[in-house]
């Protein structure tokens, strides 16, 4: 009986270890994205414009690593099942629509200055490119919504830590901005205010904030951050 209470022990001491390690990992791969694709785009073209958008990166000599990182994140996305079924589906929905943003690629605007660090041609298409937004605003919208009501959650009849009190909070924190920064790229997408705004990159940095708040979320969830003692 002790054995096999022993091997129970391990047994899920080991799954644990395997959650924590695929949350880790999916954090990483969100916090590098925007880091690895610009720099890669000015260290092998030395193409020091900052594209419009990190979907735009696509059309540069960085675009099999954007499409590579984003196939990464759907996996492990695809091995997180979590603890029940909610868990489960939403991180199969993030996954596919990861895919959806890697495969279904923006539509390039054609803009004289980012032309000199396209490296790839593709015609465009209205339908394409509703795929694109579409998956992208429901990935982090499911993102965001993990970390918000998912994340927070405490093992039944556990009882919450301080820890895990300033853990809720980094949950919470991250959800709201990943909702606020898709909301205001797509206020942006339809007003004219995003048009003046177009020569300082704000999509980009938008993305940006959001793939790291989506980092943060997952590194924390996966104890590099804020572990109980």
């Amino acid at each position: 009986m002790n054995q096999l209470t022993e091997y129970l022990e391990k047994k899920n001491s080991d799954l644990e270890l395997s959650y924590l390690q695929i949350r880790r990992a999916v954090g990483v791969l969100g916090i590098i994205l925007p880091i690895v694709i610009v720099l890669g785009s000015i260290i092998f073209t030395h193409c020091t414009i900052l594209e419009p958008s990190i979907s735009d990166y696509y059309y540069t000599i960085m675009g099999d690593v954007l499409v590579g990182i984003l196939c990464g994140v759907s996996l492990f996305l695809y091995s997180y099942k979590g603890i029940d079924n909610w868990d489960r589906i939403s991180s199969n929905l993030a996954c596919v629509f990861a895919l959806g943003i890697a495969f279904f690629p923006t539509n390039y605007d054609h803009c004289q200055v980012c032309a000199q660090c396209k490296m790839v041609s593709r015609a465009n298409d209205d339908l394409r490119g509703y795929v694109h937004y579409g998956s992208a605003a429901l990935f982090f919208i499911i993102l965001a919504c993990m970390s918000l009501f998912l994340f927070t959650r405490t093992k039944a009849k556990g009882r919450m830590t301080n820890q895990k009190r300033k853990r809720n909070i980094v949950y919470r924190t991250c959800g709201i901005i990943m909702l606020v920064s898709i909301a205001i790229i797509a206020s942006l997408k339809i007003s004219a205010i995003g048009k003046i705004l177009i020569p300082y990159k704000p999509v980009f940095w938008l993305e940006t904030i959001a793939l790291w708040a989506f980092g943060i979320s997952w590194l924390t969830k996966g104890e590099f951050l804020l572990k109980d003692e």
